[in-house]
Parts: structure tokens; sequence; C-alpha cells
């Protein structure tokens, strides 16, 4: 069963420039799905028409639909969403620099009314992000890159999502931490059931944890499949992958010319 459903949405910033242009995207309860693509494929476009940041952007959905468990949320506000069930972890991570690792975890409790229930929370939260409970008293500003994306992370499921969307997680961070953020993830998704929808630059890492994938070039899905597909697929390699061994530079314009057609 689909969790969440894009059909044919187009976003429109300024009522002129046209990011999305029919893009439809599937993600299965308690599924991991990646959006792959450049810089200014439209991916976090995306993500912001589904938690309904694109408004303080001047930008809107101008086309199609966005089902939520089976119920369009188009017309919700993004705190109506993220009660719903939706969070989005923005890309630069955004914690509170001037407060501690706790008190950014609790900052996002305003949904919940039980103080006990919010002790349970974080008590998890550091059980699942050690790191964070060893830091739990410093600024959060004072945080390594690593630790304030564990946190931006922490804080987001703070709100029991059941779908959290992760834009570029491993952005900025040193390749062991990349690891660590990764097998976090999977966790998240396999441990708590909760769906991921994952912004990611880094085609490799987030083929390995993802189930499914969508390739985004120019607002445009040309691929989409299971991560083996999309992995194995010789235009991915070579755009996304670094290559597969010798390039043959006889083949070059073909290369172009198939990708164009993809596109």
């Amino acid at each position: 069963m689909s969790l969440l459903t894009l059909n044919n949405i187009e976003v429109v910033y300024d009522q002129v420039f046209l990011a999305v242009k029919g893009v439809s995207i599937e993600l299965p309860e308690g599924g991991l799905v990646a959006l792959l693509g450049a810089n200014g494929a439209g991916k976090s476009t995306v993500l912001k028409s589904i938690s309904g940041l694109l408004k303080p952007e001047r930008g809107e959905v101008s086309r199609g639909e966005v089902l939520f468990d089976g119920r369009n949320i188009l017309s919700m506000d993004a705190p109506e969403r993220v009660r719903a069930g939706i969070v989005h972890c923005l890309e630069g991570r955004r914690v509170f620099g001037h407060l501690t690792p706790e008190e950014n975890l609790i900052a996002a409790t305003s949904m919940h009314g039980d103080r006990a229930r919010v002790r349970d929370l974080v008590a998890q939260m550091f059980e699942l992000f050690p790191r964070l409970k060893e830091r739990a008293k410093a600024q959060a500003g004072y945080l390594s890159g690593g630790e304030q994306q564990m946190l931006a992370i922490a804080r987001a499921l703070m709100t029991e999502p059941r779908l959290i969307m992760l834009d570029e997680p491993s952005l900025g961070l040193a390749p062991f931490l990349v690891d660590e953020i990764f097998d976090i993830i999977r966790r998240i998704n396999t441990e708590q059931k909760t769906a991921v929808l994952l912004v990611e630059q880094n085609a490799a890492a987030a083929l390995d944890v993802a189930h499914s994938a969508y390739l985004l070039e120019n607002g445009r899905v040309v691929m989409s499949g299971t991560a083996e597909v999309l992995r194995t697929n010789p235009d991915v390699q070579n755009a996304y992958l670094g290559g597969v061994g010798h390039v043959d530079y006889s083949q070059v314009k073909h290369y172009r010319r198939r990708k164009r057609w993809l596109a």
C-alpha cells in the first residue's frame, strides 16, 4: 500500500518559473526511496511540495496532487502536515545553536501534551544517538557537523512521524561519518518502520540503503526502478557513480546523445 503518492505535480515559483514538471512518485508504507540528481534538478523542491514549505519561497504546486495515506494534503499548511505524520529535515541541519541537544529535542514536541511521553522520546533519541547523550548539555552550535546532522534527524523523529524526508544528510561530512549517518537511516527504516524519502547527491550511498529510486533531471523524472536497476544502469554509473572503468572516448558522443534522449 502506498503511503505517499505524487501524481503529475508541477511546481511554479513566482508564477513564472516552472521548477518541477509533471513528477509522479510512489513511496510504500515503511519504504525507503531515494531521489537522485544533480544540483538544480528539482529534488529539494519536490520535498518542499510534500512538507508544505514552498509558500515562504513564493512557490506553489500549480498542478497535480500529493496524496498522503490516501488524502490530498495540498490544502493543509506545514504544521498540519507534521501532525499528520510528515517531517522534513532541511539541507544544512539548521539546529538551534544556542540550545543544548536536549533542548533542541524538546523544542520539537509542542504537539505532545504528555510530558512523560516527551521524556521517553528524549531517552529513545539518546539511545539511538549515543553521541548526543554525551553532548546533551553542550550548546548545539559547538557540535561537529556529524553530530549536528544526528541532532537534526533526532529532532525530526521527536514528532513520531510516519514519513521522514531527508535533504542531503551527508552534505559536508567526512566519509566515516557518512557511513554512520546512512547506517542510522537504515535503522530508522527497519527498526522503527518509518518510511524514508531521501534526497542525496551521494548516489552510491543512497542506492546502498534505498529500496527504490527516482532520477530527476531538469525537473522531470527520467528514470525509476529498484535500487539495483539504477545501480547497474550504465547511464547512471557514468553520470552519478564515477563510471565503470576505462572510458572509450569514441563512444562519448553516442553516450551524450543517449542521455539527452533520457532527459
